[in-house]
């Protein structure tokens, strides 16, 4: 019993070591490239759009680079470094966040709670797999890094899904009305499924 509890305070002790020893990069701008991957002149342009993206939304949206991950699950690390950097308007929770990671071949998109009608975990899995992950593949880090943003901005700049009114059904022939009222069948209108959380690697 006393090995077991031992053991489980040296488990604690541990993960709070690791805790303390997690680091991250200073918010130095909408582009932080802490892993030096992107050009300067294509972190400037990207640094650009970012900024248009800002002042015609209101919403902020930042691209980070990091060499690794520290030994953390990347859903973790760019949960907590979204909230370190506090993204996003308090009151809204509308920040969103690309986050690349090269030495540990991962690749997040983050958002606040208050753009998940827009971004949603599909849709974020559909940027990754489809834009930057090939790009990444074929070496090309700073297009697949471009891409994934615009695609992002993009998509963030639509209606939400959750305010997008569902199409109503085409009513059936008068004929067909009759024979349903008959029957006594109703017809259900479809609806969408609800996609499951997903997150991208490469």
């Amino acid at each position: 019993m006393f090995a077991r509890a031992a053991s489980f305070l040296l488990i604690l002790l541990a993960w709070a070591g690791l805790a303390q020893a997690q680091t991250f990069p200073a918010l130095s701008g909408r582009v932080v490239d802490a892993a030096n991957i992107i050009p300067p002149d294509r972190e400037a342009e990207l640094a650009r759009k970012l900024a248009s993206f800002e002042a015609e939304t209101g919403r902020q949206m930042v691209v980070a680079t990091v060499p690794d991950l520290q030994g953390y699950p990347i859903e973790d690390f760019g949960y907590r470094l979204g909230r370190h950097w506090a993204l996003g308007s308090k009151d809204k929770n509308d920040g969103a966040l690309l986050l690349v990671a090269p030495d540990d071949r991962k690749v997040r998109i983050e958002v606040g709670y208050g753009l998940e009608p827009w971004l949603t975990d599909a849709l974020s899995s559909v940027i990754i797999n489809g834009e930057i992950v090939p790009r990444f593949k074929a070496g090309d880090f700073p297009g697949g890094i471009a891409a994934g943003a615009d695609a992002m901005m993009a998509q963030l700049k639509l209606t939400p899904e959750a305010e997008r009114p569902l199409p109503r059904p085409t009513p059936p022939p008068p004929t067909e009305m009759a024979a349903q009222a008959r029957a006594n069948v109703v017809v259900p209108e479809a609806r969408r499924p609800i996609p499951n959380r997903a997150a991208g690697e490469r």
